[in-house]
């Protein structure tokens, strides 16, 4: 599905990626792991084409960024982030964004025709937002918000759905309701791949199968969750003592407290 091959990435003469190499199977949904600063956000420019690598080769679907259509490979990567969600016009009904999805377009000003309006409801209501056609961005709450964003990447059939901290800004409630939905999400078999970035473990729901751990512009680890999510990686990760634990199917992150000696 996806390959990353010796990456390396620099502007200015600062590296932020190197040395990365990534690769994503069929029925494979991935989490990116890492601080501040690790190269996540590098990485998603270089897997979407708006970031040039300096050296090593990115590839979707068998067809190499750089020897081929650009924005074409775009539409096949989905993408749900902040940045996304900022630009919306306050007044577009949900679905008109859903629409503008099929066409990468951010203030959709063209006709929504008859078959696009069918195809958009029909992904509304597949993140269970079909009754949100009508309602204007403004008065949708966040989690509405990134749910129809979703809607609105799936319009373009994407083979991988790029999930950038989606959690960032949702209330606590906001936030399990959403990482159920792409629990439900990901289980489908018509799901496109899934890769969420985030900083928490405690979004790793149980259909993510594989973990990618980024320090520092690294590869610190990267495999299947069980293997590579471990107090010892996530300590090393985030440059703090960490506890990894479990409670039922899910994960809860703590930091060690420092001694007395060391305060």
């Amino acid at each position: 599905m996806l390959s990353v091959n010796d990456l390396r990435l620099e502007r200015s003469g600062t590296v932020i990626l190197n040395d990365v190499d990534w690769c994503v199977a069929p029925s494979q949904h991935w989490v990116i792991l890492g601080a501040n600063g690790s190269g996540k956000t590098s990485l998603l420019s270089a897997l979407t084409g708006y970031l040039m690598p300096t050296a090593g080769e990115v590839s979707l679907l068998g067809e190499v960024y750089g020897q081929s259509d650009w924005r074409a490979l775009r539409r096949k990567i989905g993408l749900v982030s902040s940045s996304v969600r900022q630009l919306m016009a306050d007044d577009e009904p949900a679905l008109v964004t859903v629409v503008s999805g099929k066409y990468a377009m951010i203030d959709f000003w063209g006709r929504v025709k008859r078959a696009e309006k069918i195809r958009a409801l029909k992904w509304l209501r597949q993140v269970e937002c079909g009754h949100l056609a009508d309602r204007s961005w403004r008065v949708l709450s966040q989690g509405e918000r990134q749910r129809v964003l979703v809607a609105r990447a799936l319009m373009a059939d994407p083979r991988v759905l790029i999930l950038d901290e989606p959690c960032a800004g949702l209330d606590p409630a906001a936030r399990e309701h959403f990482l159920h939905f792409l629990q439900r999400l990901g289980a489908r078999k018509s799901s496109p791949t899934l890769v969420l970035v985030t900083h928490h473990v405690e979004e790793i729901m149980p259909v993510f199968s594989h973990v990618l751990m980024l320090k520092a512009g690294r590869v610190l680890a990267a495999g299947k969750k069980r293997a590579v999510l471990n107090s010892p990686n996530l300590s090393t990760a985030f440059g703090s003592r960490m506890r990894l634990s479990r409670t039922g199917n899910r994960y809860v992150l703590t930091v060690a407290a420092k001694s007395a000696a060391l305060m």
